[in-house]
């Protein structure tokens, strides 16, 4: 389509750089821009702001007007927005075109894609295949779920460069309409996750395996090798697997099952590499991660010189078991990202170190026994926190009258966080894993992590933030909606 002049309505801001890219790139194109969101304008103030240069035609939040849907040439659909959304059905019945902001990118791009998707490790599997590229001197982006959003740099992209995109499950609905086909694709793993919008574990499985669904045989599916259920996905292209040690095959494996040395085997030969020595990245879930990415990188023509130096040099994500402070002889851990079950459970098997945890949150209506039975082996107290606290609570009492460790129901963050750092002593571990979505408390994860960094900042220094964010700590806030 011919953007100049068209009418287009971008439904949802957000606060993770989709949206934002989407509108510059639109505005840059000509298009005369509506941006509608749920939220308001303070809400969206960080946002809006990064759209000074490239301001839309018209501005409507605190709600969705009809007519904007009706009226339009095309309508770019926020991945968080539910598919059956009355405005999108409008616009359908309308013949208006939907499309979002990866699929804009997938249509305009040059270059080639290595697809990275997974129920939980995605974002660090990306950012290290990232990493090793780099290390070989190889033109690459990094961009998609992970935060970044390359819709704007497009022009600039270019036929031989990678581009490697964190893909969710909400981005590959979109993209299998358009049925785009990374040259790479990377499956992580796979279990029940963001139930509350797909309904069903079929439904979201169908979703993740769009990833492979229109790969062609020269593509290469990475996936991983000891998880079931990925193993006996449909795959059109060639296969590498990763994961526990295997005499032959192409991937990439730990060697003799010790999880500290991996061999990587492909077409051009086989090496090995001091993954322990090599991976600055805590707990047996990220040596995985590191498989992955050596595997696709493997797939991507890299040799083991460059995935070493890619490996040493990777600097970690935020909000990933990321080191925010230490008081008292305590260590402060934010892992807020990890919004399923299963990441938790790898984060709290990632310490040897006595564990006080931070864990609940909004409830996307999956199965959270297996988390309880973690805590209740792993941590010395939990506080539980939002909509899933009641449910933990049960879950660890299993019939008894109470839980076989310390644990609260806290009705704020700033208490939750309180209560567990009275529980702590010297060597312990604070951990904010969740293990659960932020939307109850929180804008995004994102939101809670830094309140976490606040606190534990403020707890080294003997003092109690006031206000962070711009609300109250603890303010109980349902920030989701666009």
């Amino acid at each position: 389509m011919e953007l100049r002049g068209r009418r287009v309505t971008v439904m949802g801001l957000g606060r993770f750089g989709g949206g934002v890219g989407a509108v510059r790139f639109l505005v840059s194109r000509g298009a005369l821009v509506t941006l509608t969101d749920l939220r308001s304008e303070a809400e969206l103030a960080d946002s809006l702001a990064q759209l000074d240069e490239f301001p839309p035609a018209k501005l409507r939040l605190g709600g969705h007007d009809e007519r904007d849907f009706l009226d339009a040439d095309l309508v770019v659909v926020n991945p968080a927005v539910p598919a059956e959304s009355p405005f999108l059905e409008l616009a359908r019945r309308a013949g208006v075109p939907l499309t979002s902001e990866m699929g804009l990118f997938w249509q305009h791009h040059r270059g080639r894609v290595i697809g990275v998707t997974g129920s939980n490790g995605k974002s660090t599997t990306a950012a290290l295949i990232h990493s090793i590229l780099k290390a070989a001197g190889l033109r690459c982006r990094l961009g998609g779920n992970v935060g970044v959003s390359l819709l704007p740099e497009v022009d600039s992209s270019a036929a031989d460069e990678w581009v490697v995109l964190e893909l969710s499950s909400f981005q590959l609905e979109d993209l299998d309409r358009i049925r785009a086909r990374p040259e790479i694709a990377v499956v992580s793993n796979f279990s029940p996750n963001h139930l509350d919008r797909h309904k069903t574990l079929e439904a979201y499985r169908s979703a993740k395996q769009a990833i492979l669904r229109w790969q062609r045989p020269d593509d290469m599916a990475v996936l991983n090798a000891d998880d079931p259920d990925i193993a006996a996905w449909p795959v059109n292209g060639r296969t590498m697997w990763f994961g526990g040690s295997r005499a032959d095959g192409a991937g990439a494996f730990f060697v003799a099952a010790d999880e500290r040395e991996a061999v990587i085997r492909c077409e051009r030969g086989e090496w090995r590499l001091p993954l322990a020595q090599l991976l600055p990245l805590a707990g047996p879930h990220n040596a995985r991660n590191a498989l992955a990415a050596l595997a696709a990188s493997a797939s991507a023509g890299v040799n083991a010189r460059a995935m070493e130096e890619g490996l040493k040099s990777y600097v970690p994500l935020p909000h990933r078991l990321q080191t925010v402070g230490e008081a008292g002889g305590r260590r402060f851990i934010n892992d807020s990202l990890a919004t399923t079950p299963e990441s938790a459970i790898c984060a709290l098997e990632s310490f040897s170190a006595p564990i006080v945890l931070l864990a609940g949150g909004y409830d996307k209506r999956v199965d959270l026994s297996a988390f309880a039975a973690a805590i209740a082996r792993r941590a010395k107290a939990v506080a539980l926190m939002g909509q899933t606290a009641p449910e933990l609570w049960r879950l660890l009492c299993g019939g008894a009258a109470a839980p076989p460790l310390p644990a609260r129901c806290c009705e704020t963050f700033a208490d939750a966080f309180a209560w567990a750092n009275a529980q702590s002593s010297p060597g312990d571990v604070v951990l904010l894993s969740p293990g659960c979505a932020s939307y109850d408390w929180f804008r995004d994860f994102r939101e809670r992590g830094e309140m976490f960094r606040a606190l534990a900042e403020a707890r080294a220094r003997g003092q109690t933030p006031l206000r962070t964010s711009g609300f109250p700590i603890g303010e109980r806030v349902n920030r989701k909606g666009v």
